[in-house]
């Protein structure tokens, strides 16, 4: 018995980052990387693409849940952010968009993967001495206006690649974590 707790302490202290957690954060998607989701809108042409075509190629709330509909003044927010800005400075298909009013509507496509690992000693990160967590994934938005059932205007965005290291260091570990919790004092 002793042999065994001595076989598992030895084992806790020298690494076992298997242990250690790790997460995902994930829109429902129909797109598993970046690419994918940006050779969709690729194949958006405006003044032709359909609204039964988005529909097809899931760039609908109806079919994708991460979309958000927007309404002509929604669209006009986001567009005309200062005064310096007129409505002849947009393009020609938001100027269109706005101008027929309820005759038109956006979607707001935003979708993201975020995968996170800790790395490193599991005691160490067990106790909060030391922790160390690699961040990777994409992120994609895009928008799309719709007037009379056809695409007018599309634009995309986004990180086609995220990477991250956060490193948290704490000398008195178990201590110190304790008590930022009890008087909400960090050090």
């Amino acid at each position: 018995m002793k042999l065994l707790a001595v076989g598992l302490l030895l084992s806790l202290a020298s690494g076992c980052s298997f242990l250690l957690p790790r997460s995902q954060e994930m829109s429902a998607s129909p797109w598993q990387t970046y690419q994918e989701a940006q050779q969709a809108f690729d194949r958006l042409v405006p003044g032709e693409t359909s609204a039964v075509e988005l529909r097809e190629m899931s760039l609908d709330p109806a079919t994708n849940p991460n979309i958000t509909i927007l309404n002509y003044t929604d669209v006009l927010r986001r567009f005309l952010l200062s005064q310096s800005i007129s409505l002849n400075d947009l393009d020609e298909g938001v100027r269109m968009c706005v101008t027929a009013k309820t005759s038109c509507k956006g979607f707001e496509v935003n979708q993201k993967v975020l995968n996170k690992q800790r790395n490193g000693y599991f005691l160490l990160d067990l106790l909060g001495f030391k922790r160390d967590t690699h961040t990777n994934g994409w992120a994609f938005s895009g928008l799309i206006l719709i007037k009379d059932g056809v695409v007018i205007y599309k634009l995309t965005g986004g990180q086609p690649s995220i990477v991250g290291n956060e490193s948290t260091q704490n000398p008195l570990g178990p201590l110190q974590m304790l008590t930022s919790k009890m008087y909400g004092v960090t050090f």
